[in-house]
């Protein structure tokens, strides 16, 4: 057995659950959600705000501005794009808003070497540089400095994460292990969401959007300031959103709709200090097809349409200190309650998190940033006949150290970065984590990096304490009802990964830049599940023959690969933006797993301001076959051609209108199939068109 498509977890929900969205119409959401803003905006405030500033145009920027353009996931502080010793990507501000994707998983496909596959209407697999799957458990996803990781199955619950996508700042995304800074987990890649500050989001806003999926989803938000330097933001954000369909062109029950809201405070008593105080609480509702194994003949199976009621809420707080150019401390905490359903499993989760961090110089060569933290994460699994849990609930304490000192060799040409994360957790103690990252820049336009680092993924609950019953079935009338199950082993070991990468990024002239990295990556101790001797047992009822297969640090594998991306300016007010990349990977013993991600991926992208604040936008995706596994057959996905294009129009400066066509070239596409069910759902050709008033 793989260990990758078998790394699932249940998402969960009981029957009869029900939340606030279930009592309302799908219209009447979208008024109180307005109406509830409105109130926001008119009680709320102190006094009458400013207008929130328009921010230069993308195609304002030049090539040069966009590679200086700052990033702070790569250093845990603010370092020049082009300088940076990573592969990383950002999905800026004016990409979201040109995009006409209305989603944090889809804005995710932009982003060279990760691979973004829509499962059904509120699912998808992401991943980077290999290892997709539904429940995909080595990528680091964090918003606003809260990590959003998973201990129950190592992955993230992407239909629970959303945010106010016009006060989204930027998206970092590094492909490569960043467990040095950002610790266990962070294997093949870190996702950094960061939302702008309240002071740069003062005034209201209101979005409104509706289309062939869309029916309808509104934003309201509004900033103000409640005395000096003390700002506000506060929101409500409401979408219903249609699910997918078959292949032929029936709907599929997987319709999504949330409502959630927030409020962020932030504070700069002093030019040293700023404080920030933010929370946000949300319910949805996401919709399904799961086939349930029963051991009832003949079909030894139970298709359910079910209903999952999810809701989670959080309160970040986060001081810092800036003591010059060159030193900073920051303290931040966090608590995040996640309940997460799939209508027949619930999974609850509290997490308690506090964070020091400290950076300083020391002499004129040495950067120093070093940190230490404690996380408490209490986790309880509902149990289903599906999937359980022994114990059903656990404590898991994680603290760390982590330190790195960037070294300067030579001033403005070499730099030499080491460090290393040393972190705790209960069950396999303690993890180190290090790396040593080169940085050389032979010219003003070019920079080559080279790395090496060492990343773990921990195990979880399913790794080491969960049943999971995956299928029954009967190889002969006569013979006895068999049940195949997997089986965590409290003894398996962390995941490991070493990592080499090299890159290098050059600004061929003013209008044209390229930037290129290469990755060979060796996996060891993979967890696998294999098969133990059978067995009879008599709970669950009826009698049966068990069939187990056990978790066990069973598999290697090897990837290597490269990843290309390019941007030119090809006209004042016309860009262009391209990727491609190729992964190539070997896991052993068992090779099936091997089709779960794209051999070949490229995009081009578009921008072209024309007259009249009239600005056109186009996307052109390609996505190499797979296979993956449907329920419990791997079948196989054909490569497909996405083209999205979109025009905006802004009649005045607080004004801004939006359509956009998406997978225009098809009627639909299959992108991954389910874990839980048979029942392929495909991505169909769609419209959407969008308002946006700023004021």
């Amino acid at each position: 057995m793989n260990n990758v498509p078998f790394n699932l977890k249940v998402l969960g929900g009981q029957h009869g659950e029900r939340t606030v969205l279930s009592h309302t119409g799908r219209y009447g959401r979208a008024v109180i959600a307005m109406a509830l803003s409105v109130w926001l905006a008119t009680d709320i405030r102190a006094e009458d705000p400013q207008p929130e500033k328009n921010r230069r145009s993308f195609a304002d920027l030049s090539i040069e501005e966009l590679m200086n353009e700052s990033v702070t996931s790569v250093s845990k502080k603010e370092t020049k794009l082009k300088e940076s010793p990573a592969a990383v990507a950002v999905i800026t501000q004016e990409d979201i808003r040109r995009s006409g994707l209305t989603s944090i998983p889809e804005l995710l496909r932009t982003v060279p070497g990760l691979n973004v596959a829509r499962i059904n209407g509120n699912q998808w697999a992401i991943s980077s540089r290999g290892f997709n799957n539904q429940y995909a458990n080595k990528l680091l996803v964090l918003v606003d400095g809260r990590a959003v990781y998973t201990p129950t199955f190592g992955g993230v619950f992407w239909n629970a994460q959303d945010v106010v996508l016009e006060d989204v700042d930027r998206i970092e995304v590094i492909r490569g292990p960043g467990a040095t800074l950002w610790g266990a987990n962070a294997v093949n890649g870190v996702i950094n969401i960061t939302t702008r500050s309240a002071k740069e989001t003062q005034g209201g806003l209101v979005s409104t959007s509706f289309g062939t999926e869309d029916q309808p989803s509104t934003t309201v938000r509004y900033g103000g300031q409640l005395a000096t330097n003390l700002h506000y933001r506060a929101y409500v954000k409401y979408f219903n959103r249609d699910g997918l369909v078959e292949s032929t062109g029936n709907q599929t029950p997987d319709d999504w709709r949330a409502l959630r809201g927030g409020l962020r405070l932030d504070w700069e008593p002093s030019t040293e200090n700023k404080f920030t105080l933010q929370g946000d609480y949300y319910g949805n509702e996401a919709g399904a097809n799961i086939h349930e194994p029963n051991l009832t003949p003949p079909a030894f199976y139970k298709s359910i349409n079910t209903v999952a009621h999810n809701r989670g809420g959080n309160v970040l707080g986060r001081w810092t200190r800036t003591f010059s150019d060159t030193a900073q401390l920051s303290v931040q905490s966090y608590y995040d309650h996640v309940q997460q359903s799939d209508g027949l499993t619930t999974v609850r989760q509290d997490t308690y998190d506090l964070d020091l961090q400290h950076r300083f110089a020391l002499g004129p060569r040495q950067g120093i940033v070093w940190g230490a933290g404690y996380r408490l994460t209490a986790t309880e699994v509902t149990p289903s006949f599906f999937v359980s849990a022994d114990p059903a609930s656990r404590q898991l304490p994680l603290y760390n150290v982590f330190v790195q000192d960037d070294l300067t060799l030579v001033p403005d040409r070499l730099h030499f970065t080491l460090g290393s994360k040393f972190e705790h957790n209960d069950y396999t103690h303690w993890e180190i984590q290090p790396s040593a990252r080169l940085l050389w820049t032979p010219t003003e336009h070019q920079t080559a990096w080279a790395a090496v680092s060492r990343a773990v993924r921990t195990p979880t609950m399913l790794d080491t304490s969960a049943r999971v019953n995956l299928a029954a079935f009967q190889p002969s009338p006569f013979g006895p009802v068999v049940l195949a199950s997997l089986f965590g082993n409290p003894h398996v070991a962390a995941e490991e990964i070493t990592s080499y990468e090299l890159g290098y990024r050059i600004e061929a002239t003013k209008h044209l830049s390229f930037d290129l990295a290469g990755f060979y990556n060796d996996y060891d101790d993979l967890v696998g599940f294999v098969a133990g001797p059978p067995r009879f047992e008599t709970d669950p009822a009826p009698a049966h023959l068990l069939s187990p297969f056990n978790a066990k640090n069973s598999q290697t594998a090897e990837t290597f690969g490269a990843e290309l991306s390019a941007r030119w300016q090809v006209l004042d007010h016309w860009r262009l933006m391209g990727s491609y990349s190729w992964l190539h990977m070997r896991l052993r013993p068992d090779e099936s797993a091997e089709g779960d991600s794209p051999q070949h991926q490229f995009q081009i992208r578009t921008y072209i301001d024309l007259p009249h604040q009239v600005e056109l936008s186009g996307a052109l995706y390609f996505v190499d076959h797979i296979s993956s596994l449907s329920g419990q057959t791997r079948l196989p996905i054909s490569s497909y051609v996405r083209l999205d294009l979109g025009v905006t129009w802004r009649p005045t400066p607080s004004l801004e209108l939006g359509v956009w066509g998406q997978n225009l070239l098809e009627d639909q596409h299959a992108e991954f199939n389910s874990l839980r069910t048979p029942q392929r759902t495909e991505v169909p050709r769609g419209v959407m068109g969008k308002i946006t008033w700023r004021f």
